[in-house]
């Protein structure tokens, strides 16, 4: 398993009115989907598409295997959050995420969690290790080679 040494990044978002639930507050499901469109968004601008014909790196195919959330305090009505996430660890085939859902100003820590992503092989829809490619732009070492 590899680390990052990078303490993370932080994408702002925006909280919509269809993301609230009937009290005004963010719906459950939605913390995790602003978790993955930080995370998207991120790597989208350096160049990872899920459209292998335009993708930067050839892993362009990957799947959630796991998300987990702790709920702190609600997220309420209309605003901007950040998502700060980063890498927790990433093995041959899998990485683990770590992200926080905070207020605008950061002084508030709405939700915290981990996803857990695996890289299939497209063809075969079976885990497939992780190109040195997006190693490299993880900022990860690489990964030792097979004796």
């Amino acid at each position: 398993m590899s680390t990052v040494k990078d303490p993370g990044q932080f994408e702002q978002l925006s909280v919509h009115l269809d993301d609230l639930d009937p009290m005004g507050m963010l719906h459950n499901s939605r913390y995790v989907a602003l978790a993955e469109r930080a995370i998207n968004a991120y790597w989208s601008r350096r160049g990872w598409s899920p459209d292998a014909a335009v993708s930067t790196f050839p892993d362009f195919f990957m799947t959630i295997r796991e998300v987990k959330v702790v709920f702190h305090r609600p997220i309420t009505g209309m605003c901007a959050p950040v998502v700060h996430f980063w890498i927790e660890r990433v093995g041959t085939t899998s990485c683990v995420h770590g992200f926080r859902v905070l207020s605008e100003d950061r002084s508030v820590v709405h939700a915290e969690g981990h996803r857990v992503i695996v890289n299939l092989d497209p063809q075969t829809l079976r885990p497939a290790p992780f190109s040195e490619a997006l190693r490299a732009a993880a900022g990860l070492e690489p990964q030792p080679q097979a004796a």
